[in-house]
C-alpha cells in the first residue's frame, strides 16, 4: 500500500511509525528491519531512497518534533510587550516545559555513537538557533537596558551552547545532581549579564527531563 502514495507522504508514513518505535523500544534497539516491519509492504530500498541511515531517519523525526518549538521562538522573538531579558526568560520556560521535551528525552540515542547527530545540534545551534532567535533579543535586550554586554553575537551563542549542549544530559550522561549544579552554574552565570532569569520551577524541569533519560536508557 506505501508504494503508491505520494514520496511525501510516504516520507511522513516512514517517521510516523520511527516515532513511534523509538518511544516503544528506544533509539538503539530499534533497527531498519522494524521500521520496515511496519510499514505496510514498503521496501527497504524504498526507504533508503529517502533516508540513508536510521540516524537520518531520527535526525527527521527530531526536526518534525522541535518545528513546533522553533515557531515559539519565533513568536516570542517578534512581540513587542516584552523587553529582551523578559523574552529570554520566557524562552527557557517555554522550551522546558514543551511536552515534546519528554518525547526527545525518552527517544534519546547514545551520542557517543552519533557524531553526525551531536554535530547536527552543534550545527544548528550556532548557525540558525542563535543567530536567528537569540540575538535579535539580546540587541532588543541591550537597547532596553535589559541586557549588559558588548558582544551580543558571543553571548547568543554561549547561551545556546550551555543550555543545549554543555547542561543537556542526554550528551554527556549527566545525572540529575550534576545536572542540577550546571543548571545553578549557568544561573550564576547569566545573572553577570543581568539576566537573573532561571528560577527553581525550571531547575525541577530540567532535573525531571534528565530522570526521563535516565530511566529511558
Amino acid at each position: 500500500m506505501a508504494r503508491n502514495k505520494h514520496p511525501e507522504e510516504t516520507v511522513h508514513l516512514i517517521l510516523d511509525v520511527a516515532f513511534r518505535l523509538f518511544m516503544e523500544k528506544g533509539y538503539e534497539h530499534t533497527s531498519i528491519q522494524d521500521i520496515i516491519n511496519h510499514l505496510g509492504g514498503l521496501s527497504k530500498g524504498a526507504i533508503y531512497h529517502h533516508f540513508k541511515s536510521k540516524e537520518d531517519i531520527l535526525i527527521a523525526v527530531t526536526e518534525r518534533m522541535t518545528a513546533n518549538s522553533n515557531k515559539l521562538l519565533a513568536a516570542t522573538r517578534d512581540r513587542t510587550d516584552l523587553s529582551g531579558k523578559e523574552k529570554l526568560r520566557l524562552i527557557f520556560a517555554q522550551s522546558l516545559n514543551d511536552p515534546v521535551q519528554n518525547d526527545l528525552f525518552t527517544t534519546a540515542p547514545d551520542f557517543n555513537n552519533n557524531p553526525r547527530l551531536l554535530f547536527s545540534i552543534l550545527h544548528d545551534t550556532i548557525k540558525e538557533a542563535a543567530p536567528n532567535y537569540i540575538l535579535p533579543i539580546i540587541q532588543q535586550g541591550i537597547s532596553d537596558g535589559s541586557i549588559h554586554t558588548d558582544y551580543p553575537k558571543q553571548l547568543a551563542e554561549l547561551i545556546l551552547l550551555a543550555a543545549n549542549v554543555w547542561m543537556n544530559p542526554m550528551i554527556f550522561d549527566s545525572t540529575v545532581e550534576e545536572t542540577f549544579c550546571k543548571f545553578m552554574v549557568l544561573g550564576q552565570m547569566l545573572k553577570s549579564f543581568g539576566l537573573d532569569i532561571l528560577d527553581e520551577t525550571m531547575s525541577k524541569r530540567i532535573q525531571e527531563l534528565t530522570s526521563i533519560y535516565q530511566k529511558s536508557k
